[in-house]
């Protein structure tokens, strides 16, 4: 079993740090043919997007079903809370980040230039992030972690995600607040995630590669100004 895909992917590190957190060894190398547009790897997933999981000579597709996969074959400990209502609060927390975090980023990208800044459209998705965000907290357990007292499967999925928002989005857009800072319940998550050694691994090399990933964008904002 290993998965494929680069740590610069919150979906990779979700399930990196989802492994980590059950002490189950993930190895990972990097995709077929080096581009997930390659034939090698749309041979395994026509899907072409990462990560994927190859268990033998089957690959296993999406970070959410991967995680699923990971916990039913190694169910101790567990990456989900014992009762069912923690359960279902976990993979909440996941899926509010899938379908309401996340598609708010991306388009935040191109408009990352003040020069070439449509500001209605940057408002627009600050007003949805802060939705998004006000889901989360309302939907949060008791805690310290998204559903309980230890992190799983929801923790796995928005942690990587407030580290992407904090190396790009947070420090360019004054428009959109950075829910960790503070006292609220997210605030105090992130507490809990940062005093976790078996997530901040992952998170410290998520960071890392988003970083350089930042300095690759602001080089390129900067020729274009020039």
């Amino acid at each position: 079993m290993k998965l494929l895909g680069a740590i610069a992917s919150p979906y990779v590190a979700r399930v990196l740090m989802f492994a980590r957190i059950k002490g189950v060894d993930l190895p990972s190398e990097s995709i077929p043919g080096g581009s997930m547009q390659s034939d090698e790897y749309r041979a395994l997933t026509p899907i072409g997007k990462i990560p994927s999981l190859l268990v033998g000579d089957q690959c296993i597709a999406e970070s959410e079903v991967i995680c699923e996969y990971i916990e039913d074959i190694h169910p101790e400990p567990s990456g989900l809370p014992a009762d069912p209502m923690g359960r279902a609060t976990s993979r909440l927390i996941s899926r509010i980040t899938d379908f309401y975090v996340s598609p708010h980023t991306g388009p935040l990208f191109r408009h990352m230039n003040p020069a070439k800044r449509d500001q209605k459209v940057v408002d627009e998705k600050a007003a949805e992030m802060a939705k998004a965000f006000g889901y989360v907290e309302h939907f949060m357990g008791d805690g310290p972690f998204c559903a309980g007292a230890e992190p799983t499967l929801g923790d796995c999925a928005l942690a990587p995600y407030v580290v992407l928002l904090k190396n790009s989005v947070f420090p360019v857009f004054a428009e959109i607040d950075d829910p960790t800072e503070g006292d609220g319940r997210i605030a105090t998550w992130w507490q809990a995630i940062q005093g976790n050694e078996a997530c901040m691994v992952t998170l410290d090399e998520y960071s890392e590669a988003v970083e350089k990933f930042m300095k690759m964008i602001n080089a390129s904002l900067s020729s274009k100004k020039t």
